[in-house]
């Protein structure tokens, strides 16, 4: 039986498969059909009578563990299966402590703290330690006590160390080390391990206890590592100890794909694992099963740019597919139109489900112009690894205020903002606030507005504290009467503190969040602009408070398993999708900022976009914005690098105006030199040794030209061109607000408006001289 499945190889494949003995690394390209090598070769080695108790297979993930255990069940039975050491480093490790833990001083049933717990623990080690919570923020602590565990510096190894001192000591907070202490004494004490306590001590039992290493190098004579690059220092050593007696070790992974250096992925362990063993064999699987040949050649253009890499050249036999398809728009709201429009017209022209599009981006708050756009469509859309952006913490914080300004009696938006940022008014007093306004069959919001006339035996200061947080209010009231929406939620964002608290926190997620925000008051500028063109709008807080409102409502999980998905590039790793879109390519956003002053950071946004690219199937868009909303300002932006390293020869462009040199903007004001004399003009440059081609009037114009959409203006006679196709019953799209059916007309010229009741927003008047509407039917 496993010569069938070893026979449905190809000869790449076949190779490491029947190879036995020695180390080996196999370089698997993108959708190269690595997890099927390593499930027929652990197949294959238990044929030949290697006893399944003595092959170990380490994974990234439980469900790629899950999926190779299945293949394997399905070769070589269930029960042979069940015997074989495979899962991911910390479960296999955490497995091989629990036998060994009293070496150690461990109960056999130690406790994993997960992140909450050492949070909690570091939390509580700060305060007794009397030290400032805004300096030692338990996140930061947290994260800093991790990077020193996966490098392998102890306590001890840190005392040791002047520089690290030095560095902590610099970035204020030279009693860190004493936290370290103190957080490895608690959890020992606890008889508790923390996630990176089982890489941790795995190495301090294979290093200090030399019969431990011994048992289990006799024990797993096989070793096999999936996804090699991602592979921390840590990692990395337990793999080489326990390989060091057999030196049967077969590592799979891509070097191209190693893209998790921030988690403290080391992409030296796989440049360098021919240095690490004698007569290392390398096997090369670079046939692409997955993708178009025009997405695979494109992705190997880029990733030829880096100079770290090991040489392979991916290829495929596929057909060559469609080009990959670029995209300018204007900003980043009408990059999102573009997206929903895109799909929506793919999935109509060619019968097609959400689940085969993907939108990809580097940063989660980008994921707020395409949630609004697919939601204007009636597109439904999944975010993996993370909350819908409306159902995010810090966004949800930011609507309540704003709620607030609107309905001071909102309860709910009260008890969840009337203490964030801390104000020092605690449970007690909001259980008081409660029960009077129960009594009295007020609000809240009334109680605190007369608490000097209320007798709830609360001292001075909490009075003085509620007053100050109802004429806070009450200033932005009186705001929201005379500006708009962005106005007043910039000013809100500014004045609560919410900003200032966020910013406390420098770690990715705490930085993430700061991006949120921005997001949302970029969210509610583009939602301004479009107001402009509803009759009656005028971009008001209750007016956006209202279209968030639907948005949430929307977002609630309907069990449909047939949505477009939304993620990050690093969550995308190991999918596919037939239809990808990559969005924001643009310079500073991806490749990211923070990653353009060391070549090493910038080759691993490369090899970002790399992993990106290649999981698409049929059909690649990359889209990036002129300008894109920061803060609520717009600014100018450069496309991406990335599009320019692709050879044109793989790209079809899709704005009229898109040509090679793209990038190019002028830098000056071409109106100084004057009017053109068009007479003079020819319609094309004549190439050399070809005469001159004039257009006659009965000439088509190419298939690449693109028939421009109507003129906006307040010119009646412009404006008549297209209304007067419009009439009551219509179908018609709209970028913003999806599909609606017409059900008046009214007005002439510049001022004729379209009363229009949408699939999602309900019946909206619109001014046809700004509305951009495609009559359907």
């Amino acid at each position: 039986m496993i010569q069938d499945h070893i026979n449905k190889l190809n000869e790449a494949q076949r190779a490491p498969v029947i190879q036995k003995d020695g180390p080996m690394i196999v370089i698997a390209g993108a959708g190269s059909g690595k997890t099927r090598v390593l499930t027929v070769r652990i197949a294959n080695l238990m044929s030949q009578g290697v006893d399944s108790f003595n092959i170990l297979a380490l994974t990234f993930t439980n469900k790629a563990a899950r999926e190779m255990k299945k293949r394997i069940a399905d070769i070589v039975g269930t029960n042979e299966a069940k015997n074989l050491w495979m899962g991911t480093f910390h479960s296999v490790f955490a497995r091989i402590l629990r036998s060994e833990a009293d070496k150690l001083g461990y109960p056999s049933n130690f406790t994993i703290y997960d992140t909450q717990d050492s949070v909690r623990l570091i939390s509580a080690i700060i305060k007794e330690m009397q030290l400032d919570r805004d300096v030692y923020k338990p996140k930061q602590v947290l994260g800093r006590i991790s990077s020193y565990k996966n490098s392998l510096i102890t306590v001890k190894a840190y005392f040791n160390n002047q520089e690290l001192q030095e560095a902590d000591a610099m970035s204020k907070k030279p009693r860190l080390g004493d936290i370290y202490q103190n957080y490895v004494d608690r959890c020992f004490k606890s008889g508790a391990m923390d996630f990176d306590d089982l890489l941790l001590k795995t190495n301090e039992l294979l290093n200090r206890f030399p019969e431990v290493l011994a048992k289990y190098q006799d024990r797993f004579r096989y070793i096999l590592v999936d996804e090699y690059q991602d592979t921390n220092h840590s990692q990395y050593l337990i793999v080489r100890a326990l390989s060091d007696r057999f030196q049967n070790i077969c590592v799979v992974g891509d070097d191209a794909q190693s893209i998790y250096a921030f988690r403290g992925a080391n992409i030296n362990n796989i440049l360098n694992f021919q240095k690490d063993y004698d007569n290392v064999q390398m096997y090369r699987l670079e046939q692409n099963y997955r993708s178009s040949k025009n997405i695979v050649e494109a992705a190997n253009n880029i990733i030829d740019k880096n100079k770290t890499k090991l040489d392979k050249i991916v290829w495929t036999a596929n057909d060559d597919g469609e080009k990959i398809k670029v995209h300018r728009s204007i900003t980043d709201g009408e990059e999102g139109r573009f997206v929903a429009a895109t799909i929506f017209e793919q999935k109509m022209n060619k019968q097609l489900n959400n689940g085969q599009f993907a939108i990809l981006y580097r940063t989660n708050a980008q994921s707020r112009a395409m949630e609004d756009a697919l939601r204007k469509r009636d597109i439904p859309y999944r975010i993996y690894g993370g909350l819908s952006f409306y159902q995010r913490k810090e966004i949800k914080d930011v609507l309540c205020y704003l709620r607030l300004v609107i309905n001071p009696k909102d309860e709910e938006a009260l008890i969840r903002v009337i203490n964030y940022p801390a104000r020092g008014i605690g449970n007690t007093t909001i259980e008081k606030l409660t029960v009077a306004a129960n009594h009295f069959k007020r609000s809240i919001f009334e109680v605190m507005e007369h608490i000097d006339k209320i007798d709830l035996k609360l001292n001075a200061g909490t009075k003085n504290k509620l007053q100050d947080f109802v004429t806070m209010i009450k200033s932005f009231q009186v705001i929201n009467e005379n500006q708009d929406a962005f106005y007043l939620a910039d000013h809100v964002t500014k004045k609560t503190g919410l900003v200032q608290e966020l910013k406390k926190d420098a770690t990715p997620e705490g930085i993430a969040r700061i991006e949120n925000i921005e997001e949302l008051l970029n969210g509610i500028k583009d939602f301004i602009e479009g107001q402009k063109e509803i009759d009656g709008a005028r971009g008001a807080l209750s007016e956006f408070l209202e279209d968030v409102a639907l948005a949430t409502d929307l977002d609630k999980d309907t069990g449909d398993d047939d949505r477009v998905a939304l993620m990050t590039i690093h969550l995308a790793k190991g999918l596919e999708f037939p239809y990808v879109f990559i969005v924001g390519l643009e310079e500073d956003l991806f490749p990211s900022a923070m990653s353009l002053s060391t070549r090493s950071d910038l080759e691993e946004e490369r090899r970002l976009f790399y992993v990106a690219l290649t999981r698409a199937e049929h059909q690649a868009y990359l889209t990036y914005a002129q300008s894109r909303y920061r803060w609520g300002k717009l600014v100018d932006s450069e496309p991406s690098r990335f599009i320019e390293e692709i050879d044109d020869v793989f790209l079809e462009y899709l704005n009229p105006s898109e040509t090679s040199n793209y990038r190019y903007k002028p830098m000056m004001d071409i109106d100084i030199f004057g009017d053109i004399d068009k007479s003079k003009l020819r319609l094309s440059k004549p190439t050399a040794g070809t005469p001159p081609k004039h257009l006659s009037y009965d000439e088509k114009p190419s298939v690449n030209i693109r028939k421009l959409k109507p003129v906006s203006s307040n010119s009646p006679s412009n404006a008549n061109l297209f209304d007067s196709k419009l009439s009551v019953g219509n179908i018609v799209m709209h970028e913003r607000f999806g599909k609606g059916e017409i059900l008046n007309i009214e007005g002439v010229g510049g001022d004729k408006k379209a009363e229009i009741r949408f699939d999602v927003g309900g019946i909206k008047k619109l001014l046809l001289r700004f509305a951009k509407l495609q009559i359907l039917g």
